[in-house]
């Protein structure tokens, strides 16, 4: 967007990307040389139900005095976050074209699903990462004007990454990328929360039990109960000098680690489409991304320690994986610049 020379674009950053806590990541978005045009103060004071739902609230009030005074032709919207639901949202009464990513997905153990099928309700553009969701979209709307299956842009960003060599990444974050190690993310459960401090115990202990390894942990996001995660693998950690706990690796990073991991652990999104392209063994834990496409590489799994040792075991074993295309071809970003100069009728 940036490059094309009658679009002039704007970056309104919100959520953890401004908080120190979750690794202050709007430094990413600026390091890469992109100005932020509003930075929006909605992280919530806690991770309670009433924590999130007053985020939210306070997300909606903060985006009103932005769209009252901006006169955007289109809001370009990724994803299905709490806050992303709530900025959009406060978007609808001011008549606001809104250009959706990636709906059309399903997650069944996380409210997430929810939000983002609303956003794709609210949105006239929709870029959706398969054509299985294509068909979701369509069939959540009545219409299939304005669907496009695109690809992922993660699939764009895995094809051109500037990959960081082994003695700059050991420098950065002490990690040895010729050891092996297991990527791990482990997300709240956000339909089920009360049962999470139960799911991270059973990790915990699936991981006493695999020896071989060193255990890379990417920290949870700001859902329901991810402060009590994040003291779990703090405990565990202090215990165990195999277990090294990342904040934010930032984009280039995580690729890396996920890149030269053995497998990766956990229920995070990140398991789907960027770990197809590689591809990487995934076990996949619980839930929360139950009605995503499993491809040959993931291996799904319920929170039962015992059973998560034997499928890490399972994954480590797997040989010969070959990546589809259901993800794309890597032009993402170039298909939607076009269907988005279609739609505002200027010249891309």
């Amino acid at each position: 967007i940036r490059a094309e020379t009658d679009w002039s674009l704007g970056i309104l950053a919100f959520g953890t990307h401004l908080s120190d806590k979750f690794g202050r990541t709007v430094n990413e978005i600026e390091k890469d040389g992109f100005a932020i045009e509003h930075a929006v103060e909605t992280m919530p004071t806690d991770d309670s139900p009433g924590g999130i739902a007053r985020s939210m609230a306070a997300t909606l009030a903060a985006f009103a005095p932005i769209w009252e005074v901006e006169s955007y032709d289109l809001v370009l919207a990724l994803g299905d976050r709490f806050e992303m639901f709530a900025a959009v949202a406060s978007a609808l009464p001011f008549n606001l074209k809104v250009a959706h990513i990636a709906g059309g997905e399903t997650t069944i153990g996380a409210i997430d699903n929810a939000f983002r099928h609303c956003i794709t309700h609210m949105a006239c553009l929709h870029f959706t990462t398969t054509e299985a969701y294509r068909r979701r979209v369509i069939e959540l709307i009545g219409h299939d004007r304005g669907v496009f299956n695109t690809g992922s842009l993660s699939v764009d960003t895995l094809s051109r990454a500037p990959w960081i060599g082994r003695g700059d990444f050991k420098a950065r974050w002490g990690i040895d990328l010729a050891e092996p190690y297991i990527l791990i993310t482990v997300h709240p459960e956000t339909v089920s929360f009360e049962r999470n401090r139960d799911y991270i115990r059973e990790v915990v202990t699936a991981l006493t039990m695999i020896a071989g390894y060193r255990f890379v942990v990417t920290m949870p996001n700001a859902d329901t109960m991810g402060g009590m995660i994040r003291e779990q693998w703090h405990s565990f950690a202090k215990e165990n000098p195999s277990v090294c706990l990342i904040e934010n690796f930032g984009t280039t990073g995580y690729l890396t680690a996920m890149r030269h991991s053995t497998l990766m652990l956990g229920n995070t999104s990140s398991g789907f489409a960027e770990a197809e392209f590689f591809p990487k063994p995934v076990v996949n834990l619980g839930e929360r991304q139950r009605g995503r496409i499993v491809t040959p590489n993931i291996i799904n799994c319920p929170f039962i320690s015992g059973e998560i040792v034997a499928a890490v075991q399972t994954a480590s074993a797997m040989r010969g994986l070959s990546r589809s295309d259901v993800y794309g071809d890597g032009n993402a970003a170039e298909k939607m610049i076009g269907h988005m100069a279609g739609f505002l009728n200027i010249k891309p």
